[in-house]
């Protein structure tokens, strides 16, 4: 892996991400519409670019975090992976099975590995570090908007 490019190898393992996030996405169908969404909740045209942002963000942080050193560098691929996991898969929980509750629970673990992930990255780069705080905000915000729909439409 030494010789390959760590922005490479963040950047598509992020593009997989959100490729396979937006194979899961389904905002389009009547049971979304039927769901009675927070006032709070962003626009859906704000969606897209956020996470076109925050997509950047994250890939260009975990490159710089991964060309910091060899040190830690495995346990650092292994969060960030696990993270990218977490995040394709909540559109397929929350959009294909149709499961706010369920959701919920993995957007918290999301936001918390989110958080972790922030934090290893810090202690690889602080300027990467840095650049992932909009993410973790924005995990943070989903989750909480995941839990707001969850109690708005019990089943």
């Amino acid at each position: 892996m030494a010789d390959r490019s760590p922005y490479a190898l963040t950047s598509a393992a992020v593009a997989a991400t959100a490729v396979l996030g937006g194979i899961g996405t389904a905002t389009g169908t009547r049971w979304y519409g039927d769901l009675d969404k927070p006032p709070w909740r962003p626009p859906a045209a704000a969606f897209g670019p956020a996470w076109t942002a925050l997509y950047a963000l994250l890939a260009v942080a975990g490159g710089r975090a991964l060309g910091a050193g060899e040190r830690g560098r495995r346990g650092y691929l292994r969060a960030y992976g696990a993270n990218l996991v977490l995040n394709a898969g909540w559109t397929w929980v929350f959009f294909r099975a149709r499961r706010p509750a369920l959701a919920t629970a993995e957007a918290a673990v999301l936001a918390a590995s989110t958080a972790d992930l922030v934090r290893r990255t810090w202690v690889r780069d602080a300027r990467a570090g840095a650049a992932l705080l909009p993410y973790a905000a924005w995990t943070s915000f989903a989750a909480a908007l995941t839990g707001s729909i969850a109690r708005r439409n019990p089943r």
